[in-house]
């Protein structure tokens, strides 16, 4: 049997909604395809650009949140890694530079890619990528 697949929504459990939509909707220009009522306050946001979907789930129903994250929550978070297929590595990096991010420059891996690597506010690892030209 071949199992066929259209498509991979990863769910991310991040620790604060706003701060999470200020960077993947604001930041990286995301789209809001649904939430769980509330907006920028919702506990669960389904977020979608150029075709690729991604959900985010708060940890905590409002009012039970802590002022910073457990550690035993978020250890892991930086063993997740999303890749991003793009166009111009170079471009992103100038534009988040624009916004004020500081991270290090694009780098050229042994395997052929070209990437720009950084972490989201919840510690996730993002990875941006293109074949080397």
């Amino acid at each position: 049997m071949n199992i066929e697949i259209s498509s991979l929504t990863p769910l991310l459990q991040i620790f604060n909604m706003r701060r999470s939509l200020a960077f993947y909707r604001d930041l990286l220009g995301f789209s809001v395809v649904a939430d769980s009522g509330g907006g920028d306050d919702a506990s669960w946001v389904w977020l979608r650009k150029d075709g690729c979907d991604l959900m985010l789930n708060d940890q905590y129903e409002p009012g039970s949140v802590p002022a910073e994250p457990p550690a035993a929550r978020t250890v892991w978070h930086s063993d997740t890694t999303l890749f991003f297929g793009c166009e111009s590595v170079d471009e992103i990096f100038d534009h988040f530079r624009q916004k004020g991010i500081d991270l290090a420059p694009p780098t050229n891996a042994p395997y052929g890619m070209r990437q720009l690597s950084l972490t989201d506010p919840d510690g996730y690892s993002l990875c941006f990528q293109h074949p080397v030209r």
